[in-house]
């Protein structure tokens, strides 16, 4: 796939590669036994100028895109899922300010993104996952700020981030229409953190509840404006699916190559198992489903990159096929290794764990389904 990159693209797909496999893979089952967030890879990412390749020149960026924040996304994640999601999760929480975001907003919290600091994007609540359109959280006008009340639960980077971006309800009587984009600096009086959830996977990630209790945030910090708060999170989301897709994809070619390379060592009936057709035959197609899944997160973030209107239906397909890959490959790759491939002592148990959340978060899979499906009778009525 690399004859598709620019000589620039080349560049941040081999520094990726080479801060994933000397800084990220010997410490990723550290982080995951510890739970701990990963501050010294973030300064790395941050040292290296990989925290800005998908941010506008103007802003201190790099000026890439979505394309650029996948391939990252996806060589980072070969080395650990969990600590490549400080630097996508970030992408997350910028995207509504470099969609949405006014040239006074850009220029204050752009560059200190660029330059490493983290970033979060809190919808999800206790009673609203997947339908985003009943969230409880208000912000009630009070002269030139809004007052904030609400909790926001399993937000990545929570507690980590400097810089929130909060979708609340400024009018519940409209319903989805009646919600608003706010950013919320670390710090500001009324915005703390709950308890870090305790993880299946990723979990050199931190996943905190976000609580909103009598926060004054100013109206200047309103993105768009009153009212926009919906589009602002489902327009993100068409830009961020492709990140979800690539992390996928980044630990399926891990799981891969972990199997690969057991299956050349290990041997049973004095063979080598890679030698037994079975087997091969297995291997194989996990190398077609990650090849496969890696084609598709290209096309999507090229889509997504160039602002075609049907975004949303690729971006969509991207994040379903290539986790679904994720699962399937990862779960494949403990198969390969037998009982080695269930103990910690093997990367590859850790790789299954980090591909679950990859089919449940930024919209769930089955959402995703009914996205694609949603665009297809869209499109059919245009014919």
């Amino acid at each position: 796939m690399d004859i598709l990159l620019t000589e620039e693209q080349k560049m941040i797909k081999d520094l990726c590669r080479q801060i994933a496999r000397e800084k990220i893979q010997p410490v990723a089952a550290e982080y995951d036994e510890k739970e701990e967030f990963p501050w010294p890879i973030v300064k790395i990412l941050a040292e290296s100028d990989i925290c800005g390749i998908y941010i506008p020149e103007e802003y201190g960026g790099m000026g890439g895109g979505v394309f650029e924040l996948a391939i990252a996304t996806e060589e980072l994640s070969w080395g650990c899922g969990g600590i490549a999601l400080a630097f996508a999760a970030t992408g997350l929480g910028a995207f509504p300010i470099i969609l949405f975001g006014n040239d006074e907003q850009k220029k204050k919290y752009l560059p200190k993104i660029a330059k490493g600091t983290m970033a979060a994007f809190c919808i999800t609540e206790a009673e609203a996952g997947s339908d985003a359109g009943s969230i409880k959280t208000q912000a009630v006008k009070d002269g030139d700020h809004y007052i904030l009340n609400g909790t926001k639960q399993w937000i990545t980077n929570g507690g980590e981030a400097d810089i929130y971006t909060v979708i609340a309800m400024t009018d519940k009587s409209k319903g989805a229409r009646g919600a608003t984009a706010f950013m919320v600096e670390k710090g500001t009086k009324g915005l703390d953190f709950g308890k870090k959830e305790k993880k299946l996977g990723i979990r050199g990630s931190a996943t905190r509840e976000v609580v909103l209790t009598d926060c004054r945030v100013p109206k200047e910090n309103v993105l768009s404006r009153e009212g926009m708060g919906f589009i602002v999170a489902m327009k993100t989301f068409d830009y961020s699916r492709p990140g979800v897709a690539a992390q996928a994809v980044g630990i399926a070619q891990r799981a891969l190559d972990e199997a690969v390379s057991y299956a050349h060592q290990r041997k049973q009936f004095g063979r080598l198992i890679s030698s037994f057709q079975g087997l091969q035959f297995m291997l194989a197609d996990m190398a077609i489903q990650v090849e496969a899944a890696r084609a598709v997160v290209y096309r999507a973030a090229k889509v997504v990159d160039s602002g075609d209107k049907s975004m949303a239906k690729i971006s969509a397909i991207a994040k379903t096929f290539a986790s679904d890959v994720a699962m399937k490959v990862t779960t494949d790759a403990v198969q390969v290794l037998g009982g080695y491939g269930y103990m910690r002592e093997y990367p590859v148990e850790k790789l299954m764990r980090d591909a679950k959340i990859t089919q449940i978060y930024e919209g769930t899979n089955q959402i995703q389904r009914s996205i694609i499906a949603a665009s297809l009778i869209k499109e059919l009525k245009k014919k």
